[in-house]
């Protein structure tokens, strides 16, 4: 495990270390989900996951957000996945290795099909591509690849990837689930709707076909999406019959529902109901350290907020620990920079800023508000939200700073976050690759303000160009330019990144073979019903 901070533990014993430390994609990489829209499950092969909220698409290429690639995952496969400690794994790719500064060659599985029935191939890989890179079709994940230049198909089983520069984290990026490989006659479908006048995805959205252990039953937005095993899986074939996501906004009722078997499994536990959860001899908990950041964010292009001082003073004003052990049960780590311990190019000799009200209420002055101001914090709708929300408005009430709480359901929020009208927002960001480019590139450079990341809309030309020049080089070059861009960046304060979640699920104790990865995503392609 990278710098001993990742740990996998379940609270009850549940043994996947195997399945962690291999190599076969059969274990590994038939990450399913199950479950059933009713309110328990008919069948025990069926399983229901109660999650906060709904996949917002079926477009692996076309959402970056955690309930979509979630659900996602069930139906696509990726190149290469990294494992609960981060170490990488070759999936769709037998190989994936750099032959060149700017050249890496993929061998593939030649025993793969898409759930249409058609072969994957080194074309299928290109045609990804090149749709991921289409500025008609706006990817909001298109950042993660946009330094491939050209995909040279080899043969039937080869591909060769052109960069413009020698981008190191690369293969890294086709771990993401934004790397999900989709049948061309699904891509070509939707080109022809989009001739038509439709959105970029509205095809795939609804016609998902990818090569992954489960195929789309159903989908009732607002409500569920439902999946069913791919009996012709290329690996190994799930245990399960289906996976139902419910969508189940509250907290509290997500665990009566696991509570009464309406679920089998349920997302995102509130840290508040652990003790409610453990005290349950039919239920237990998977916990897993994370690569995620949870922050407070300004919009750094609205007033105040295009304030350093301003934003600095509300830095100064947050108290972490109180966070922490006070909502999170210690379920988390205090945030120094934007990116977690296990992250490649994370530091620990990045200056942190303090917690100081003395210093807090003189900046504040100092920038023309020495009795505070008003000023509004979206939120989106999950208890533990909202509570640390009403947190840190207690907090900035100490510096005078008066905080009206909006809360939204998910897609309101996002809307919000993404086209610039928050003052400040509650966020999260999860670094999925493991590699500190995907980790701040995208939440960072000013490229990407709005969808891609960059939610804080925060520019800076300096942090730009220390960005730019770490996607190239030696490990060590890497290294120091990100610890000068973390510490620019924490200087600058877009954000106070205020702790390093512990993901929780709660789980009814028959559930084995469950893990949760680091970024949060769940693998079930050996998830059992006993």
């Amino acid at each position: 495990m990278k710098k001993g901070f990742l740990s996998l533990l379940f609270l009850t014993a549940i043994a996947v270390g195997t399945a962690c430390a291999s190599d076969d994609a059969g274990e590994l990489g038939s990450e399913t989900n199950n479950g059933e829209n009713t309110e328990s499950a008919d069948n025990a092969n069926d399983l229901t996951i109660g999650v906060p909220s709904d996949a917002q698409t079926l477009d692996p290429q076309g959402g970056n957000e955690h309930a979509t690639l979630n659900v996602g995952r069930t139906i696509y496969d990726t190149l290469v996945f990294t494992d609960g400690s981060m170490d990488m794994h070759m999936r769709l790719a037998e190989s994936f290795e750099q032959i060149e500064d700017t050249t890496w060659e993929v061998e593939l599985r030649e025993d793969v099909q898409f759930h249409d029935g058609s072969d994957f191939n080194a074309e299928a890989v290109k045609v990804n591509i090149e749709r991921l890179l289409d500025p008609d079709v706006a990817s909001p994940v298109s950042f993660m690849f946009d330094m491939i230049t050209d995909v040279e198909v080899v043969d039937d089983y080869t591909v060769h990837i052109h960069t413009d520069i020698p981008f190191a984290p690369l293969r890294a990026h086709f771990a993401h689930p934004g790397g999900h490989m989709i049948a061309p006659s699904a891509i070509e479908a939707d080109y022809e709707a989009m001739e038509d006048g439709a959105e970029p995805g509205s095809y795939i959205n609804q016609n998902p076909i990818g090569t992954g252990a489960f195929t789309l039953e159903e989908w009732n937005p607002g409500e569920f999406v439902k999946v069913t095993k791919n009996e012709d899986y290329w690996g190994d074939v799930a245990n399960v019959d289906s996976i139902t996501f419910k969508v189940v906004p509250e907290d509290n009722t997500r665990v009566a529902e696991l509570e009464t078997n309406s679920s089998q499994m349920i997302s995102h536990l509130n840290p508040d109901f652990m003790s409610r959860v453990e005290g349950n001899d039919d239920l237990k908990i998977a916990t897993q350290e994370s690569v995620s950041l949870f922050y407070l964010g300004f919009n750094v292009e609205q007033e105040p907020f295009d304030d350093p001082q301003v934003r600095t003073a509300i830095s100064k004003a947050v108290d972490k620990e109180a966070i922490i052990d006070g909502l999170l049960n210690g379920a988390g780590l205090p945030a120094k920079g934007p990116l977690a311990p296990p992250v490649f190019g994370s530091s620990d000799d990045i200056k942190a800023i303090e917690k100081d009200l003395e210093e807090a209420r003189e900046l504040l002055a100092d920038a023309g508000y020495p009795d505070g101001f008003e000023a509004t914090l979206t939120v989106e709708t999950s208890q533990i939200g909202s509570d640390v929300a009403e947190n840190i408005q207690a907090q900035l009430e100490e510096i005078g700073i008066d905080l009206d709480i909006e809360t939204l359901e998910r897609g309101a929020y996002v809307d919000v976050v993404t086209n610039a009208r928050q003052d400040m927002f509650l966020g999260s960001w999860g670094t999925v690759t493991g590699d500190a480019d995907y980790g701040l590139y995208p939440m960072f450079h000013s490229s990407n303000h709005g969808i891609a990341g960059n939610r804080t809309f925060y520019a800076n030309e300096e942090v730009d160009a220390l960005l730019e020049e770490a996607r190239s080089g030696t490990e060590e070059e890497r290294l120091a330019l990100y610890h000068d861009a973390q510490q620019l960046i924490v200087d600058d304060a877009p954000m106070v990144p205020l702790y390093h979640t512990e993901h929780m699920a709660g789980l009814q104790d028959n559930i084995e073979d469950f893990y949760i990865h680091p970024s949060s995503f769940f693998y079930l392609g050996d998830v059992n019903v006993q």
